[in-house]
């Protein structure tokens, strides 16, 4: 496998806040897509000259075409902006990324047959040809629902493969992380036991010259396990009373050993953009060393203290085996209950 570019295309989300009615948030987020085209292919033209390696892989920010929900009710934010599996817009993604000859990975809201009127958020990865090949549903959210709040019909209907989903493809095993995500190392690890090399991660966050909790997460998660992470923030966020700027900048390439190869200043760019080796990679983990956390570790030591953690539970959406829509408050006392248990058993 020839080593290629990867781009963290920090680029603008658009709010749909402004939107007249659904139809309207439809034909922006569609338009959205189609504007991405001009962007991309000047990005990769630039970089190919640049360094003389093909862009194979670009990522887009989190909920670039949409924006967060804000207060508007789950059922009401999934009618209008959640994408279906065999919707338009992952069609309009599908298209783009065949026309491009590149893999495209980002992040949006995504409805589900299985559960109406829910919306999960979801981080996927469009292969050359046009196919879904990644679709990973963000686990841990604050705001939103999780497939652990209805785990047992999750796991029904998809089984424990899709909840870590890992793309075995011509660039190397892709998967997602889905933005606050990167805090957490289980997500990363579970990914990585299951083979992962490149993580996409979209995200919107505060850029700073400082560093940030997610910036040291970034570089502790490719060391830990070994991997890339190709990490693309929002340029800001359009269309909302908040400050543009508010979550701009610091779009980054993380590689194995944990140093940063490339970062983005602010505004929209495509300056993050690094040379992926995986041949190199795959020898690195293959070799007797005290930098190869993967193979020093030690997951059976773990499983057991894992087990008997209290936490937040699974289930919460779920009543009598049927999916049970949250109001938004519900997230809030979810918490404050688990924040209960957790004093109760003396972890806080």
């Amino acid at each position: 496998m020839e080593p290629y570019a990867a781009v963290a295309m920090q680029l603008t989300a658009r709010s749909l806040e402004g939107c007249a009615d659904d139809g309207a948030a439809r034909a922006q987020m569609l338009s959205h897509i189609a504007s991405l085209e001009g962007q991309i292919r000047t990005a990769a033209i630039f970089i190919e000259q640049y360094s003389g390696r093909k862009v194979r892989l670009a990522v887009l920010p989190e909920y670039l075409f949409t924006s967060y929900p804000g207060r508007i009710s789950i059922p009401d934010f999934a009618r209008r902006a959640a994408f279906a599996a065999d919707g338009p817009e992952y069609a309009a993604l599908g298209a783009l990324a065949q026309k491009l000859g590149l893999f495209i990975a980002g992040n949006a809201y995504e409805s589900d047959a299985h559960f109406p009127d829910f919306y999960f958020q979801t981080s996927f990865i469009v292969d050359p040809a046009g196919d879904v090949i990644v679709r990973y549903r963000r686990l841990l959210s604050m705001f939103a629902p999780s497939p652990h709040d209805v785990w047992d019909a999750y796991l029904d209907h998809y089984g424990i493969d899709a909840v870590f989903p890992v793309a075995r493809t011509a660039i190397g095993n892709l998967a997602c992380i889905a933005s606050e995500e990167i805090l957490y190392p289980e997500i990363a690890r579970a990914l990585a036991f299951r083979g992962a090399e490149v993580f996409a991660h979209s995200s919107s966050e505060i850029g700073s010259p400082l560093a940030t909790p997610k910036d040291i997460a970034k570089r502790a998660r490719a060391w830990e396990n070994m991997a890339y992470v190709v990490s693309a923030n929002t340029a800001g966020i359009s269309g909302t009373a908040m400050p543009l700027a508010s979550a701009d900048g610091n779009s980054q390439v993380v590689g194995p050993s944990g140093k940063l190869l490339a970062q983005s200043l602010s505004g929209e760019t495509y300056t993050a953009f690094a040379e992926i080796d995986v041949e190199h990679l795959r020898a690195l983990r293959r070799v007797p060393a005290m930098t190869n956390s993967l193979a020093r570790q030690r997951p059976s030591l773990f499983a057991g203290i894992y087990a008997a953690a209290v936490g937040q539970p699974g289930n919460t959406m779920l009543e009598s085996g049927a999916a049970k829509v949250p109001e938004r408050e519900a997230f809030k006392r979810m918490q404050d209950l688990a924040i209960e248990r957790l004093a109760k058993v003396g972890v806080i």
